[in-house]
């Protein structure tokens, strides 16, 4: 049981943005119905490689319920309807116009349902030019401006995750939680709307303050940090490649004083500040990779600990699973267990274990459960 155990979902949903979201609704306790096409989530296409189903589908669908409703059919979208009626959040990625086409105004919905709470998620805002335009996470990355300040130098790059929608998913989380709460004291629910660009905008914050009121929006430095130094990549003797980060005016005396033992840094005009030491970047990082590749990265952890310096390995993906901080989860594809990075602030002790629906797994038991409910309200 969880925090929003009793709380029924509705999830007309795929991919990965209100899948995101519908996840951590069924995280916390709420039962999510995940309504999926004859032909199932398109997600559940990408790839086969988690006991021969899709890394995101499994990633994204634990603990959800599956019913299978072909909502080209008149009985079936009346179906869906009935079983918005008995739900307390209506979550829908559909594209833009689509829920109007099934005869699910939003607007009729609420007026009808006075205490639901839907959640739509589109590329862009209702309030927009660009509403009913398409919008998948890399488009949102290249258009927002994100991948002009991701990559290296000489070109732009994609960050390595959805971040795009695994950002719209949260806050349409977070939105939908504040909305249980104002119906609890309300008694009145709410239509709520995320998109993908408003996301990724709000997460761009400081590089469009940048831009905006310091005229000097940030370059693409790879591992480097386009507005702090030093902080990147550096090498040890051995070959060890990790990151070190210089935040503030202690630490860096504290780097040049115990960590690397180039004292004569502190007096250098080149040096006096973050500013300073980001206009001669090059100068910086040359002197301090100078001094850790004479070291070996047992002496590099041994002095920067001793300094309280902040660093860390370059590891790879491969990496993660033998990390001594790296923690699990577990959820049940078939008869198979399978371990997924837990889940920050929540019990990962549920049982029983989140189960991977198959496609319409759920759909016989889902709706004779709304047959039975609605008959003793008849």
């Amino acid at each position: 049981m969880g925090f929003l155990d009793g709380i029924t979902v509705v999830a007309i949903e795929q991919a990965v943005a209100a899948p995101a979201c519908s996840m951590r609704l069924a995280q916390a306790g709420a039962r999510v119905i995940k309504i999926e096409r004859p032909e199932g989530d398109f997600a559940r296409g990408y790839d086969t490689a988690v006991a021969g189903q899709s890394s995101y589908f499994v990633w994204l669908n634990a603990g959800k319920e599956s019913v299978v409703l072909d909502l080209r059919q008149g009985d079936q979208v009346a179906t869906l309807h009935r079983l918005i009626a008995e739900s307390d959040v209506l979550i829908q990625n559909l594209k833009p116009g689509a829920m109007q086409k099934l005869g699910l105004d939003l607007l009729q919905l609420h007026q009808r349902l006075p205490r639901l709470i839907s959640m739509s998620i589109a590329g862009f805002a209702p309030d927009g030019p660009g509403h009913s335009r398409k919008a998948y996470d890399l488009l949102m990355q290249a258009e927002s401006g994100l991948s002009a300040i991701t990559g290296s130098p000489e070109a732009p790059g994609r960050v390595g995750v959805s971040l795009v929608d695994i950002a719209t998913g949260q806050f349409a989380y977070e939105a939908i939680l504040g909305a249980l709460i104002e119906r609890g004291k309300t008694g009145h629910g709410a239509a709520l709307n995320v998109s993908l660009f408003d996301a990724v905008a709000q997460w761009l914050a400081v590089p469009y303050l940048l831009e905006r009121y310091g005229n000097s929006p940030p370059q693409r430095a790879g591992l480097a940090h386009p507005g702090i130094c030093p902080y990147g990549v550096f090498m040890a003797q051995c070959g060890q490649e990790f990151i070190l980060s210089v935040q503030n005016e202690r630490e860096w005396q504290r780097l040049c004083a115990t960590g690397i033992g180039r004292d004569e840094l502190l007096s250098d005009e080149r040096c006096k500040d973050n500013e300073s030491r980001v206009a001669h970047r090059e100068f910086v990082d040359t002197a301090v990779q100078q001094a850790i590749g004479e070291m070996s990265y047992a002496l590099v952890q041994e002095r920067f600990n001793a300094a309280d310096l902040a660093f860390a390995p370059l590891h790879q993906i491969t990496d993660l699973k033998a990390h001594k901080d790296f923690h699990t989860f577990d959820v049940m594809v078939g008869d198979r267990l399978i371990h997924l990075p837990r889940v920050p602030g929540l019990d990962a002790t549920a049982k029983p274990l989140p189960r991977v629906p198959e496609l319409g797994e759920h759909t016989a038991h889902v709706l004779r459960q709304l047959d039975e409910s609605q008959a003793r309200q008849s």
